[in-house]
């Protein structure tokens, strides 16, 4: 097994391909990372989601990262690392932007039922808030294993 970097083009094209990945945030020096349905374009991954504990981190230190994988076996694999800043798409400042989110999430089937069934499973206030955000890229790069 040979692992080597991937171009900035690969590792879009994996970005490209996948729908889920792990979003990694902090607050107070403590780590958090969870598993999001994501969409990607160059330049920005956009998600959908629920107010919760990762929205109400990322508010405090928008620096955030989204690490993505496609793996076919233990020896032919890639990975992607994105490091960027949260940006809230509230309304209506970013009404745009999230109509172009919701058009870029819906090309992945039930974008949104992960974020609502794990906020109803927490609350029966059924008012839950949806939030649309965007990772503004700063760096992003990938290792392939063949």
């Amino acid at each position: 097994m040979q692992v080597s970097p991937m171009s900035e083009e690969q590792c879009g094209d994996l970005l490209q391909r996948s729908s889920i990945g792990r979003l990694g945030c902090c607050k107070d020096n403590q780590p958090y990372v969870l598993p999001v349905g994501f969409a990607y374009e160059p330049g920005y991954v956009y998600v959908f989601s629920t107010l919760g504990k990762k929205i109400e981190w990322m508010r405090e230190n928008p620096k955030v990262c989204l690490q993505a994988d496609e793996i076919e076996s233990s020896s032919h694999w890639g990975s992607v690392i994105v490091t960027g800043t949260y940006l809230e798409l509230r309304e209506p400042q970013y009404t745009v932007e999230r109509q172009h989110a919701r058009k870029l999430l819906a090309k992945h089937v039930n974008w949104w039922l992960n974020a609502v069934t794990e906020r109803r499973e927490e609350t029966e206030d059924m008012a839950i808030k949806n939030v649309f955000f965007r990772i503004e890229i700063e760096t992003m790069s990938g290792l392939r294993a063949q």
